[in-house]
């Protein structure tokens, strides 16, 4: 598992990095196909933010927590990792998903825009490799990642699709 640590605004110790590390490292009991972790931790007019994105071979999941203390923030954005890797073993027992094939991956570039503050100001621009899957299991991916929408590669046709939350509660899906 790569372990990678951002921080803005503030100063990366070791103290922090050794907790950073120590607390990541105990999803790994959840799910032992962890590939990639990146943490980002910020500081933003006093509220210390913890982002965890990980990459779970090939499922992405997310962890964005603040709060007015930065250990706090680190504890429950691992906290809401360690529930979404729960739910998503659970989901892959009921239904028995298949893997399927990453060779004809595709890289999608999603821009996210989050602030504190009601103007947005930070674009990150994230690379996630788009691996073919089932209409199912993009659903599944957009509630591990508490999303309104997940774009993704349907394994039937090949071709990009968008499911997305409706006003209604239901799941919508956009073909080309």
């Amino acid at each position: 598992m790569n372990i990678q640590i951002t921080a803005r605004n503030l100063e990366l110790t070791d103290a922090i990095r050794s907790y950073v590390e120590k607390k990541v490292s105990k999803i790994k009991r959840y799910f032992d196909q962890i590939i990639d972790v990146h943490v980002l931790l910020e500081i933003q007019k006093n509220v210390h933010i913890a982002e965890i994105l990980v990459d779970a071979k090939g499922v992405f999941l997310k962890g964005l927590e603040k709060s007015e203390d930065l250990y706090a923030s680190i504890d429950l954005a691992v906290d809401k990792i360690e529930k979404q890797l729960v739910k998503y073993k659970e989901k892959l027992k009921n239904k028995k998903f298949m893997e399927s094939t990453p060779d004809t991956s595709l890289r999608l570039n999603v821009i996210d825009s989050e602030s504190i503050d009601s103007n947005p100001k930070t674009i990150i621009s994230k690379q996630i490799p788009a691996k073919p899957m089932t209409i199912d299991e993009a659903v599944m991916q957009m509630e591990l990642l508490n999303k309104n929408f997940f774009v993704f590669r349907n394994a039937d046709t090949g071709e990009v699709n968008v499911v997305y939350q409706r006003d209604d509660g239901n799941i919508g899906l956009i073909e080309p």
